[in-house]
């Protein structure tokens, strides 16, 4: 069964009148959760596309970016897309349910983080109402701040791209210090290692800004000695 017909199926299980905010607390068994995080990202990617007020095409088109959807398969997205915009609950809520869902596992949530930042930015600007959004996101889900902006130095295109936020690293931080961040934050962006995190095959094409981002962000420290 495709990832999308997973979706269906999760999403036929909603009793009558409840909202999709619901599913988050039923799909965190590992084999589930692949389910739970491409509905995440298409339900709050949803509320995020209203953030600055309209919702573009190029946002919409953005959920093709992150996710592989194979033709006669978009019935799933757009089902979630709709559900999220009807659910009355705002994003926090969702936030807090997906935070749940994931527990512990940062690197998960920090995965669907760049997801939502892939949707924010796909019109080609980033609202400072999309900033406070993501960064509101981030809170909840209990990511640093230093997280918050390694992710959006990956997307924004105005943003400073500081290397050593890329990295998480202090910013006294010596070049073999560098070095282990890079080799960790590489071996993160593996395919395997991504989908044991509960990233779905089909999204991930979401570490390929980051695996850019890392190692360009390891150049500049290199070589100048950090």
């Amino acid at each position: 069964m495709s990832l999308w017909s997973r979706v269906l199926s999760a999403l036929s299980r909603l009793a009558r009148g409840e909202m999709l905010s619901a599913l988050f607390d039923r799909l965190r068994t590992p084999p589930e959760r692949s389910v739970g995080f491409a509905i995440a990202v298409i339900a709050l990617g949803a509320k995020i596309a209203k953030a600055d007020g309209r919702v573009t095409r190029n946002e919409v088109a953005a959920f093709r970016e992150v996710f592989i959807i194979p033709p006669g398969e978009e019935q799933a997205v757009a089902r979630v897309y709709d559900l999220a915009r009807q659910d009355v609950a705002g994003f926090e809520e969702y936030a807090r349910r997906v935070g749940r869902m994931f527990g512990q596992e940062r690197e998960a949530l920090a995965d669907l983080l760049e997801g939502l930042f892939h949707i924010a930015v796909a019109d080609g600007d980033y609202h400072p109402e999309e900033n406070a959004f993501l960064r509101r996101v981030a809170e909840i889900f209990g990511l640093p701040e230093r997280d918050f902006l390694r992710i959006r130095s990956e997307f924004v295109p105005d943003a400073e791209r500081d290397p050593h936020d890329v990295l998480g690293i202090a910013h006294d931080a010596s070049l073999e210090e560098a070095r282990a961040a890079w080799r960790r934050l590489v071996r993160e962006c593996h395919p395997d290692r991504l989908m044991a995190h509960g990233v779905p095959e089909e999204a991930i094409r979401l570490a390929e800004k980051r695996l850019v981002a890392i190692n360009a962000a390891w150049e500049r420290l290199s070589s100048r000695g950090a």
